[in-house]
C-alpha cells in the first residue's frame, strides 16, 4: 500500500487510471525506469547577492571593531569604565559580525567542492545559528548584570556613559544602514499563479540577518541606555538605567530565539508546506500518475531540492515531462525524478 500524501491540496487529483495487462506493460518502453536529475553540473546555491552581502558585512565589521578598539583605548587613557565596558561588550558583537564575514568566505571559497554534495548553500544557515547564540548569551549578561545592579546600585559617570551611548548608536546606524541600505526583496516571480514570493527583506539569507539583527540589537541597548542615563542625570532616577537594561536584555532573547528557530529549520531539512503544495499540486494535476515518495528541503537562501519518486501506468512518461511541469517554479534549484511502473516491479 502506497503511503499518503504528506501535503495534501484542497482538490485532489483525480486517480490514475487502471493498470493495463502485463503484456503491454512489458512491450512498452520502459527506458525511463530510474533516476533522471536536472542541475548535475553546478551546485552554487548562495544567493545572487551572496558576494554583497559579503562586503558589506566585511565593511560593517572593520567599522565596529575600529569603534570597539577606540573605546577600549580611550577607557584606559581616562579611567572611564562606562567606555571599558562598552568596548568590551562591542566585541562580542565583533565576534558575531566575523562569524558572519569568515561564513561568507568559506561558502564561496568552496562553493564546487565535491565533498559537499548540494554545495555550501547552508554555511549562511550555521552562521546564523552561531550568531543567534551569542546574541542570547549577550542578552543573559545583560540580565544578569542589570538584576544585580537593582539589587546593589552603583554611582554611574552619566556624562562619559551618554558620550559612549551616543558613539554607539551613530555607529549602530551607520551599520544598519550598510547591512540594510539596496536589500534584496527577494521576489521569485512564478508566472503559471504559483505565486512563488519570498518578503524577507534579505532575500532569504540568515547569515545576513543574523548579523543585521545583531546591530539592531546594539542600537536598542543604546537608544535604551541614552533614556535611561538622561533620566538619571537630571532627574535622580539611578534605577531606571539597570531597569531598562533587563527589558532590553528580554527584548534581545526574543530576537535570538527567533532567529535559532529560523535557521535550525533550514539545518534540519524542513519543508515548506506552501512550496510541497504547489509541487504536487503541479505533478499530480493531469491525473496519470501518483506520487510514492515526495523530499523537499531548503539548500540555499534562495533554492530548494527536490526528490520525487512517482507512480504511472503511461507507458510514454518521461522525466522531462515531469521537469516540464515544475517549469516557472524560481525556488525549484535542483529536481531528481524517479518513475516507477508497479507492474514491472511486480516482474508480470
Amino acid at each position: 500500500m502506497s503511503r499518503p500524501p504528506a501535503y495534501p491540496t484542497r482538490n485532489a487529483p483525480p486517480p490514475p487510471p487502471s493498470l493495463p495487462s502485463c503484456s503491454a506493460a512489458i512491450s512498452a518502453d520502459t527506458a525511463d525506469q530510474g533516476r533522471s536529475t536536472v542541475n548535475t553540473h553546478s551546485h552554487d546555491y548562495l544567493g545572487h547577492a551572496h558576494d554583497e552581502n559579503a562586503r558589506r558585512t566585511r565593511l560593517v565589521v572593520w567599522l565596529s571593531t575600529g569603534m570597539m578598539v577606540g573605546e577600549i583605548v580611550a577607557g584606559y587613557l581616562t579611567g572611564s569604565m562606562a567606555l571599558l565596558a562598552d568596548g568590551f561588550h562591542m566585541a562580542t558583537h565583533v565576534g558575531a559580525l566575523g562569524i558572519a564575514a569568515i561564513a561568507y568566505s568559506y561558502a564561496k571559497r568552496h562553493v564546487a567542492n565535491p565533498r559537499y554534495s548540494w554545495g555550501t548553500g547552508k554555511v549562511g544557515e550555521l552562521a546564523g545559528f552561531g550568531s543567534a547564540m551569542v546574541l542570547g548569551l549577550v542578552s543573559l549578561g545583560i540580565a544578569y548584570e542589570s538584576i544585580m545592579r537593582l539589587a546593589e546600585p552603583h554611582p554611574v559617570a552619566f556624562r562619559d556613559a551618554i558620550l559612549v551611548a551616543v558613539l554607539g548608536l551613530l555607529v549602530n546606524i551607520a551599520s544598519a544602514w550598510l547591512l540594510g541600505h539596496g536589500h534584496d526583496h527577494g521576489h521569485g516571480h512564478d508566472h503559471s499563479h504559483d505565486h512563488d514570493h519570498s518578503h524577507d527583506r534579505h532575500g532569504g539569507d540568515t547569515n545576513m540577518r543574523a548579523a543585521y539583527i545583531h546591530v539592531l540589537a546594539d542600537a536598542l541597548t543604546s537608544v535604551m541606555a541614552i533614556l535611561a542615563l538622561v533620566a538619571g542625570r537630571y532627574l535622580g532616577w539611578v534605577w531606571l538605567d539597570p531597569a531598562v537594561g533587563l527589558l532590553g536584555a528580554v527584548v534581545i532573547a526574543n530576537w535570538s530565539i527567533g532567529l535559532m528557530r529560523q535557521a535550525s529549520t533550514v539545518l534540519l531539512d524542513a519543508a515548506d508546506p506552501m512550496l510541497a503544495g504547489q509541487v504536487r499540486e503541479r505533478v499530480e494535476a493531469p491525473g496519470d500518475l501518483r506520487i510514492h515518495d515526495f523530499h523537499i528541503w531548503r539548500i540555499g537562501p534562495t533554492a530548494h531540492a527536490v526528490v520525487l519518486s512517482v507512480e504511472g501506468v503511461d507507458a510514454g512518461l518521461t522525466s522531462a515531462a515531469i521537469h516540464q511541469r515544475l517549469d516557472g517554479m524560481t525556488k525549484l534549484g535542483h529536481v531528481t525524478v524517479e518513475i516507477r511502473n508497479p507492474l514491472i516491479e511486480k516482474g508480470c
